[in-house]
This record gives structure tokens, C-alpha cells and sequence, in this order.
């Protein structure tokens, strides 16, 4: 089981890095085309979404990789559950059900992570 929670713990790091670095680096304007639940929100707001999702991908791999602060994993992946029931709502409430279901399958996989590394697997 410690290898499948890497192998989940490895694949939503790259999902939220890069989704993480998309926000932080590119203009509301050019996300709109991607990403049609940025168009009522602040850019700040959209800004500080990505400066968490970066961190968290960070948190997932970083202190279990390095040995330090190991707790940290978890944590990440118990705030990336918490990212995604946002996610969720706010894909529910404009009917993008696809969207939701995306945040839906991330939630699970980022909750199994939490489970396995707070309590069975941890480091």
C-alpha cells in the first residue's frame, strides 16, 4: 500500500503544480478560455488558489521525500480535500458537472492519501 499512496501522492503533486503554476503565471484573461469559473472571481483570489494548490503539491512529495516535517503530507493532502469540495461546489453551482466530477475523483485520491499517511502507512 506504501507504494500505491507514492504513486497517488507523485500523480496529484503534478496535477496541482501544474494547475497551481497555470493560475500563478498566466492572466485571468487567458485562463478564462480554460477555466470559465475564473471570470466573477478576483484575480487575487485566483492567484492565492494557485499559491495553495503549488504549496500542497509541494507538501505531498517534499517532507516524505526529505525526511523532515513528515507530517506535512498529510496535512497537504487533507487541505487539497478541502481545495476540492470548494472545487466541487463551485462546479455545481455553474452545472459543470464534468468539472465536479474531476474535483470529485482528486478529492478521493487526495482523502486516501491523508488516511493512509495519518494513520497506517505513515512515515
Amino acid at each position: 500500500m506504501n507504494v500505491v499512496l507514492w504513486i497517488i501522492q507523485i500523480l496529484l503533486a503534478a496535477v496541482f503544480a501544474g494547475a497551481g503554476l497555470t493560475k500563478l503565471t498566466q492572466p485571468k484573461e487567458k485562463l478564462r478560455d480554460k477555466m470559465g469559473w475564473v471570470d466573477p472571481v478576483p484575480p487575487t483570489q485566483v492567484k492565492a488558489l494557485g499559491a495553495v494548490e503549488l504549496l500542497a503539491a509541494l507538501g505531498l512529495v517534499l517532507p516524505a521525500l526529505t525526511g523532515i516535517a513528515t507530517v506535512l503530507t498529510p496535512l497537504a493532502a487533507l487541505g487539497l480535500v478541502i481545495v476540492m469540495i470548494g472545487g466541487i461546489v463551485v462546479h455545481l453551482r455553474r452545472k459543470e458537472t464534468p468539472g465536479a466530477l474531476v474535483c470529485l475523483v482528486l478529492l478521493v485520491l487526495a482523502a486516501l492519501v491523508a488516511w493512509g499517511r495519518f494513520g497506517p502507512y505513515s512515515f
